[in-house]
């Protein structure tokens, strides 16, 4: 995202708490940050990119954080997949501090953000959405708006991410079955990307067919995250997701079988095992 931001002639300064993740964005004209403070200095935005609601809260709420070294009328971009309660707890302290607000969460892989081409999901004031909506363009293909209520975008964001996860669960079963038969997987794969025309379907079926999931593109750890998140959500709207429930439980089932670390499509080898393969 900082290259994407970098290439459509922003100025972009960037801080990391792990400082040599940051270093090799200076030599592409990034200004690496010392602090948080010194990033939010002169910024007119600053996005956060941060695996969980944890991390948020760190980063934001403490001495020194997002929140009290934002400047006034300055925007954050939330784009971290985090819970809808989150995203209102940021909402309301940069409204008491008068700094503006939005969540933005994407859609794909490294790969995709390397090229610039993510799905942007914004949600917040409409003016605010359209003020910032060339850093939008700079990082993505196309931009969705969710809604006025900035956790909106979250709660799509974690319904994509469910269906996602369903897609896996349904590759899982279906391989598994097709191994069993002696049905080559790739040609599985071939075809229902034909059938469904998607690129999400083809990638993610080379990688379950290839049984390629290390290194991850996204840690099954953080997938098993935005499941509970997505089921908080369902909950909290009175909306059941039975299929969700199921995921979850495979999930936890190769959490317990070490693949932590593994990319989130390898939830496939749950469905592996049950079959005895």
């Amino acid at each position: 995202m900082v290259r994407s931001l970098l290439r459509a002639s922003h100025e972009v300064s960037v801080y990391n708490r792990t400082r040599g993740k940051a270093d090799t964005l200076a030599k592409e004209g990034a200004q690496i940050a010392a602090s948080l403070a010194e990033v939010c200095l002169d910024s007119e935005a600053v996005f956060t990119m941060l695996s969980d609601d944890s991390a948020v809260e760190s980063l934001v709420f403490s001495e020194g954080g997002l929140a009290s070294s934002l400047q006034g009328n300055a925007a954050h971009i939330s784009s971290s997949t985090i819970s809808t309660a989150m995203a209102r707890r940021l909402a309301a302290e940069h409204s008491r501090r008068g700094q503006a607000f939005l969540s933005a969460p994407v859609f794909g892989r490294p790969d995709v953000a390397e090229t610039g081409k993510l799905l942007v999901v914004a949600s917040g004031p409409s003016h605010l959405v359209e003020r910032l909506r060339p850093l939008f363009e700079a990082v993505g293909r196309q931009t969705f708006l969710a809604g006025a209520e900035p956790w909106q975008a979250n709660a799509l964001k974690l319904c994509g991410n469910f269906m996602i996860a369903g897609m896996l669960e349904a590759f899982g079963e279906a391989i598994a079955n097709l191994r069993k038969a002696k049905v080559e997987p790739h040609l599985f794969v071939d075809t229902m990307s034909a059938l469904f025309g998607s690129p999400v379907y083809a990638n993610y079926g080379r990688i379950i067919a290839d049984e390629r999931f290390d290194p991850a593109g996204f840690e099954l750890r953080l997938g098993l995250k935005d499941i509970r998140l997505v089921l908080e959500t369902a909950q909290e709207c009175e909306a059941p997701m039975p299929m969700a429930s199921l995921i979850r439980d495979h999930l936890l089932s190769a959490m317990a079988l070490g693949q932590a670390n593994l990319d989130w499509s390898s939830i496939t080898k749950v469905s592996a095992r049950n079959a005895g393969l």
